[in-house]
């Protein structure tokens, strides 16, 4: 009777379990959806160029240059020399007025440059590192280059010839991907990438496709004809200016409220929720635009074989911009290069109290992994200046907590 018991009981519970369960088989991920499996062993290794090596003294930002950034510059500004202490207040910052130590060091330039990298290529590889992630090297006039110039080109500043590429640049029609050229600093570019690639080491390239700088050509021209600019559409209006009136009533979103971070239109789909959004990037026009950025770096010969170009994209603030763009993105990218990595930045859902779960993001939604964050965070109390962090009592307890699967009642594999 026990062992009758014993087994009904048993029957009962899978019975229950399998109920559990989803009536559509899951089955693996497609191909696309798959992240490629060269990603999975690699050592990643970050470079911010203009804080890796001067290479090329010949090409570093000038005074005029950097008010292009903020008219304020003093003039008493300069070049950052290396191995500076970090947290030694140049000379010029004395002329900046501003409290705020971190405010200063936006001005802080050190001439790092792509002819830098190329030179280290040999101390790179000696590391034994697999891939590199450079930060947005697209043309900008700020240290970190989410204010996108462009995103078609590399940094003038970053190559050999800025006052040649931006005569070249000028002779393009940003809107035509057919008169799009290659400047010198594009060209050095490459060089990096195939000699990477030679050594074995995958490259991917940081962008923000979420906002743009205040002087992005399109922007720009939203800015010179308000509502009659071909690109009115692209960007996030929210009052346009009354000519009828000696105020300027002009204003637009700008990412985490940054004016100079102009921000893309979006349409979304479900806006009685807060990000992630179904929906897309409002125009199509903007959508064309960055893909045909995203092939231009994936097969810069476009010959069909993208061995010439880098091996992916880590997308900023990705989580900001809706599904149906990244699924879309993926599809281009993938097209490409079907063994192309794309990592997006999904970060806070609230915070500093709470990330966001990565799991919608995955696979055919747009991305093959999400910044870890996670781990990152706990890194860098430990090794950092959280004093809270790990202490004796916390420690302790968190060093002995037992990992497991999950509760009592959840269906097990023996």
């Amino acid at each position: 009777m026990t062992r009758l018991f014993t087994t009904l009981l048993a029957l009962g519970l899978l019975s229950f379990y399998s109920g559990c369960t989803p009536s559509t088989p899951q089955g693996p991920p497609s191909n696309e959806a798959n992240p490629p499996t060269w990603a999975e062993q690699v050592v990643w290794y970050q470079i911010f160029v203009d804080r890796f090596r001067n290479g090329d003294p010949n090409n570093d930002p000038t005074l005029g240059e950097l008010r292009q950034f903020d008219s304020r510059t003093p003039d008493s500004w300069s070049i950052t020399d290396w191995g500076t202490d970090w947290y030694a207040a140049d000379a010029w910052m004395e002329d900046i007025e501003s409290p705020w130590f971190h405010a200063k060091l936006q001005y802080r330039r050190y001439g790092g440059d792509l002819q830098g990298v190329l030179d280290q290529i040999p101390y790179l590889d000696s590391l034994g590192i697999t891939a590199v992630y450079f930060n947005p090297l697209n043309d900008a006039p700020s240290m970190h280059k989410f204010d996108a110039r462009n995103w078609r080109h590399i940094d003038v500043h970053f190559g050999p010839d800025p006052d040649g590429d931006r005569q070249l640049i000028k002779q393009e029609n940003p809107a035509d991907p057919t008169t799009w050229q290659w400047t010198a600093a594009d060209k050095l570019f490459l060089q990096v990438v195939e000699a990477l690639h030679t050594r074995g080491i995958r490259v991917i390239v940081d962008y923000s496709f979420n906002h743009t700088g205040r002087q992005f050509w399109a922007f720009q021209d939203v800015l010179e004809k308000g509502k009659d600019s071909p690109y009115a559409g692209w960007y996030a209006i929210d009052t346009w200016d009354d000519p009828a009136t000696e105020e300027n009533e002009f204003s637009y979103l700008g990412w985490a409220g940054i004016s100079t971070l102009p921000e893309i239109r979006k349409e979304i789909l479900d806006p009685e929720r807060p990000f992630p959004h179904q929906g897309n990037l409002a125009e199509e026009a903007v959508r064309n635009h960055i893909f045909a950025v995203a092939r231009r770096w994936l097969d810069p010969n476009g010959d069909g074989d993208p061995s010439d170009g880098i091996d992916g994209y880590r997308l900023d603030v990705a989580a900001e911009i809706p599904f149906g763009f990244w699924r879309e993105f993926r599809q281009e990218v993938r097209a490409v290069n079907p063994e192309a990595y794309l990592v997006g930045e999904i970060w806070w859902k609230d915070w500093p109290y709470e990330l966001m779960a990565p799991e919608p993001f995955m696979g055919n939604a747009g991305f093959d992994a999400i910044m870890n964050y996670r781990w990152y965070r706990n890194a860098r109390r430990l090794v950092g200046r959280d004093p809270s962090h790990l202490n004796g009592y916390r420690y302790a307890h968190e060093w002995v907590g037992l990992n497991d699967g999950g509760r009592p009642e959840h269906a097990r594999v023996m």
